[in-house]
């Protein structure tokens, strides 16, 4: 019964819609950067690479909580609140979880290949896509769904910096209850 009730729910289901394009959204930007921060990381050299994969490490380590109250007071003073704000705080949170899934592979693959298709003529594009891509290309898989799982799992980032009107399942949830 609870269950037909919560599918025909205008609101629950408007803010299940809204999970999943924040989820969505986010998983995909992530990845683009991130992939391309890894790139730019394993091009590096050793103590640029230490530092950046230091920087890398902090949302990593950090409670989410302190991500999301200290995103808020960034939004806060620049911004007002709203899906753009979850939206930037959810793909700036799952990047380093894409970076550290793609690094390894990157490591793996060989850099003579793709330099010998750049002497062969190809294109710096064409190479990448040819030789490095199907390398790398189930880090930047594992790297998505990482996005997708961290994106879709994060309750207190998107209740620190969501503004008023903005509802995923999670902070609906969250608020039904408190209410009772």
């Amino acid at each position: 019964k609870w269950y037909i009730e919560c599918f025909t729910s205008e609101t629950i289901m408007s803010a299940f819609a809204t999970t999943l394009q924040i989820t969505m959204i986010s998983a995909v930007l992530s990845t683009i950067i991130g992939t391309m921060a890894a790139i730019g990381i394993s091009k590096m050299r050793r103590n640029s690479r230490t530092f950046y994969l230091g920087a890398t490490n902090i949302p990593l380590l950090n409670a989410d909580i302190v991500t999301g109250i200290s995103m808020m007071l960034l939004f806060v003073k620049f911004v007002d609140l709203g899906f753009v704000t979850v939206l930037v705080a959810h793909i700036t949170f799952s990047i380093p979880y894409v970076i550290l899934n793609v690094l390894p592979k990157l490591k793996q693959a060989n850099r003579s290949t793709y330099e010998a298709a750049l002497d062969l003529g190809a294109s710096p594009l064409y190479a990448f896509y040819k030789v490095t891509w199907p390398e790398i290309r189930s880090g930047v898989f594992s790297g998505f769904l990482m996005a997708v799982t961290m994106s879709l799992d994060d309750f207190s980032i998107t209740y620190f910096t969501k503004g008023a009107g903005v509802n995923t399942l999670s902070t609906m949830l969250y608020t039904e209850l408190r209410k009772g």
